[in-house]
């Protein structure tokens, strides 16, 4: 399997990496001051799972449709942030051929109207990944302490079992370094993923604090599971129940006391950068409000945001 990665930062560096380490034919596109810095550098990553660092494929924009015509791409794993789907769209466009699938591991679900739009919805996978990485200051990728999983499936259920996705299966059973599940229900998957995130984001955002800490505070817990309770109910409205098992679990996980975590949208906006508002809690929202629903927490948590992001000059509604 032939497959180009969107980028070498955090999340694709990290799965594209481990996946060229295991001998995988992957090509990551970059910009050129990133192209340099691989050939001059290499790869290199720094996590608990192992260090690594050695030389990696690459190629350019301008580069790109040259290449793409004299070996077609399999898969093209697209791993950018949620608001910038628009530019990421156009940069892979001349890799994805007739035979070409496109993985996308993005947050949320709004991402796959455009995806399908453009390449039509028969190319277009479903994918999401679980990890906390960045791209350090040396250009390394840096995988904080967390369990790195990539869940992926087509998106019609008629489709399970595609040659496509048992064939990405296999390539990422020879990698180490994350954990890789093909799912034959992926849109359930994705919607436990997604009750989960907006919680998560929604909460430690507006209360600018981590789990345990909200969970501290007179009323924090109580909080926490209404928020969750107007999260699940999209999901069950939607045609998509958060089975009990995995609402327990989430549940758990949003209220444990003493817990240090907090959303990776909490750490953009604390660090002045854009966030996916619009992506995560904005569009769980407006389904809610579509459906007749009150969520008077996601409410609070998406004029937040917005609040935010008209204050960084980048004011957007659903």
């Amino acid at each position: 399997m032939r497959i180009l990665v969107l980028g070498a930062g955090g999340t694709g560096g990290y799965f594209g990496g481990r996946l060229a380490q295991a001998g995988v034919d992957v090509t990551f596109l970059v910009r050129p001051a990133r192209a340099a810095q691989l050939e001059r550098d290499g790869l290199r990553i720094r996590s608990p799972l192992g260090d690594a660092q050695f030389k990696v494929a690459y190629v350019t924009a301008g580069a790109l449709p040259a290449l793409a015509a004299q070996r077609p791409f399999d898969l093209v794993l697209l791993s950018c942030k949620a608001y910038d789907l628009d530019s990421s769209i156009d940069a892979i466009a001349p890799a994805v051929g007739a035979d070409t699938a496109v993985l996308p591991i993005l947050n949320g679900l709004l991402h796959y109207g455009a995806l399908d739009a453009r390449f039509g919805a028969e190319r277009v996978l479903g994918g999401l990944c679980f990890i906390s990485a960045m791209k350090g200051e040396d250009g390394e990728v840096v995988h904080l302490p967390s369990p790195p999983s990539m869940t992926f499936g087509e998106r019609d259920a008629a489709g399970n079992g595609s040659a496509r996705t048992r064939a990405l299966e296999a390539v990422c059973a020879g990698a180490s370094g994350f954990d890789a599940v093909r799912s034959d229900d992926f849109m359930q998957a994705a919607w436990n993923k997604f009750t989960f995130l907006a919680t998560l984001a929604a909460a430690t955002c507006l209360m600018r604090a981590s789990i345990g800490r909200i969970v501290e505070a007179d009323g924090g817990a109580a909080f926490l599971s209404a928020l969750h309770d107007e999260c699940l109910a999209v999901a069950d409205f939607e045609g998509h129940a958060i089975p009990e098992e995995a609402a327990r679990h989430a549940r758990a996980l949003l209220t444990k006391a003493g817990s240090p975590v907090t959303a990776s949208m909490l750490r953009d906006l604390e660090s002045g950068q854009d966030v996916e508002a619009l992506q995560i809690v904005g569009d769980l929202r407006a389904r809610a409000h579509a459906a007749g629903r009150a969520v008077p927490h996601l409410d609070a948590a998406w004029v937040h945001l917005q609040a935010y992001r008209s204050r960084r000059g980048t004011p957007q509604t659903p």
